[in-house]
């Protein structure tokens, strides 16, 4: 597939985007699904990808490796009979499953996005670290709430510690990573002696629970379960199968929505004010842009921001807002608001 190299990138702002995300008259389906396969070009089956999916309208965040392929996107429903089919055409990818969306949204994402990465998942290990075809056993909804009443069971939460501030399952055990490559040699530590118990790992999708069961197996855990799916699919077959959910609050998604309600509970605070929320936002001076909670009194009162400062240089012209990013230097205040949001998360 020929394309001039300027076709094989996006180039709409993020306003226009948004805007044409409102006048489409067709629902989008919001999916995820990765494979752990040899790639052996990266960056060819990149472009072929976004050829492709541009030209059906999809959006999303892709990573292509080596070590295969990571997705979160929007496609539009009336193309995605075609982009299955151009999907599954791929001997890699045939058959791989799709993880729908608990909440469908169209402007889940604004552009289409495919990188290529070192690896889908950035864990810092090294081959010899684990063995990926060696993996924990495929747990379904039912089996796991069974499993996790036993008291020797040991549930962990192999997400970041910003996305278990908002969600979580009963009696998990969540760390203070905030990456899953600080997470992985975490997990091991604190798990340490305890190798005979049945662990349990979940996270949203499943692809990090992929590496870290290889990765506690390889390190002599003998009993290592994984959560199918992950926290998404888990949602579905609870609901379809009338279970109780044993996950609480909301599970932390990675595009504009930055979370889908699977229960009623508010596991989070607010950051600036301690109210129970668990409604992330970035702060909107594009300088800072940090991830925190913020209920819907001090996103009024601050107009979105993290603080005053952040908030005064928001309602700046955007010509000086450039100016200033120029400097890439956040805020002082934004340091130390970043700083105290980290031992909130703790």
């Amino acid at each position: 597939m020929k394309n001039s190299l300027h076709t094989l990138r996006n180039l709409s702002c993020k306003e226009d985007a948004l805007k044409r995300l409102k006048q489409e008259l067709f629902v989008r389906r919001v999916i995820s699904f990765y494979r752990y396969v040899i790639v052996e070009d990266p960056q060819a089956l990149r472009n072929e990808l976004f050829a492709e999916w541009a030209e059906l309208g999809c959006l999303g965040r892709i990573y292509v490796a080596a070590e295969g392929i990571n997705a979160q996107m929007s496609v539009p429903e009336p193309a995605f009979e075609r982009f299955r089919e151009l999907l599954y055409a791929r001997p890699l990818f045939e058959g791989v499953p799709f993880k729908v969306g608990v909440e469908q949204k169209n402007d889940a994402f604004w552009k289409l996005t495919v990188k290529v990465r070192k690896q889908i998942v950035a864990d810092g290990l090294q081959p010899e670290d684990y063995d990926v075809t060696d993996v924990g056993t495929h747990l379904s909804a039912r089996e796991w709430n069974e499993l996790s009443e036993k008291p020797e069971a040991l549930i962990v939460d192999m997400r970041n510690n910003y996305e278990s501030a908002i969600g979580r399952f009963e009696k998990a055990l969540c760390t203070d990573a905030y990456t899953f490559k600080e997470e992985l040699p975490k997990v091991k530590e604190t798990l340490a002696g305890k190798e005979e118990q049945p662990v349990l790992l979940y996270c949203t999708g499943g692809i990090r629970c992929e590496k870290a069961s290889a990765y506690l197996k390889h390190h002599g855990f003998q009993n290592v379960y994984q959560l199918h799916g992950g926290i998404i699919d888990y949602k579905h077959q609870i609901e379809r199968e009338g279970l109780v959910s044993k996950f609480k609050g909301k599970n932390f998604v990675f595009d504009e929505r930055l979370g889908e309600r699977i229960t009623d509970d508010v596991l989070g605070r607010c950051y600036q004010c301690g109210r129970a929320c668990d409604d992330y936002t970035n702060c909107l001076n594009e300088q800072c842009n940090t991830l925190f909670i913020q209920c819907a009194e001090c996103r009024e009162k601050f107009a979105g921001c993290c603080d005053t400062e952040c908030q005064a240089i928001a309602a700046l012209p955007e010509e000086e807002r450039m100016e200033l990013r120029k400097g890439r230097e956040f805020p002082k205040s934004a340091v130390t608001f970043r700083a105290r949001i980290a031992v909130v998360r703790t």
